[in-house]
């Protein structure tokens, strides 16, 4: 499944960042910029689900962006589907629930 929404984001992230998306981003009002993160962010996510000691974390990061993603086609797009964000947090969140042993781990390594 990693591997599987490792190659979704990559696919969604050079969506992001060809023109098929300015005018929706332009319609959510926060301007180009949120898009650009956006992919950085899904870019970033998918090379760390595929990374063992940042696959848990990487999934954590995945799911906040689906959040965001939810809740902008819920609340600021004229023809909402948040169907495929929720399916992807969901999915996101499977993938932390599972490897939350190498959270815990990059958390105690903080710790000290």
């Amino acid at each position: 499944m990693q591997v599987a929404l490792a190659a979704y984001f990559i696919y969604s992230a050079t969506t992001l960042f060809g023109d098929g998306l300015v005018r929706k981003f332009d319609d959510i009002g926060l301007g180009q910029w949120l898009r650009y993160l956006t992919g950085a962010l899904e870019i970033a996510g998918a090379i760390g689900l595929l990374i063992p000691r940042l696959c848990g974390l990487a999934a954590l990061g995945l799911a906040g962006v689906m959040v965001g993603a939810v809740a902008t086609e819920l609340f600021l797009v004229d023809k909402p589907g948040p169907v495929l964000p929720a399916i992807l947090l969901v999915l996101s969140l499977v993938v932390a629930w599972f490897r939350r042993d190498t959270i815990l781990a990059l958390v105690a390594k903080l710790r000290g």
